[in-house]
């Protein structure tokens, strides 16, 4: 497995815009594109800084899905939204994952 921890701060009164973010991007995901799951989160302490951990089954099939095409029109609208509601641009944070705990 393989993920992308995405950072950014929005701005000031957009947080309820992220469940809106996130099912444009889920609208866009294509079955085969390795994408297993992603979970959006607040921090505490400062609540316009977001995180999304993006997991993925590869990195070579994460990279391969940032270039598919079938993807382009519907990002087109994620990117429009995420220009009204970020403050900055996102931090790409590439990991491996070692392991994962589920009960």
């Amino acid at each position: 497995m393989w993920a992308q921890l995405i950072t950014t701060r929005l701005k000031d009164g957009r947080e309820a815009d992220v469940p809106k973010l996130l099912e444009q991007l889920r609208a866009v995901e294509q079955p085969d594109s390795g994408w297993l799951r992603s979970t959006a989160f607040v921090d505490q302490s400062d609540p316009l800084r977001v995180m999304l951990l993006v997991l993925f089954e590869s990195e070579e099939q994460a990279r391969a899905r940032e270039n598919d095409p079938r993807r382009d029109e519907g990002l087109e609208k994620a990117r429009a939204t995420m220009a009204e509601m970020f403050d900055a641009p996102p931090e790409f944070l590439d990991l491996t994952v070692l392991g994962e705990v589920t009960p």
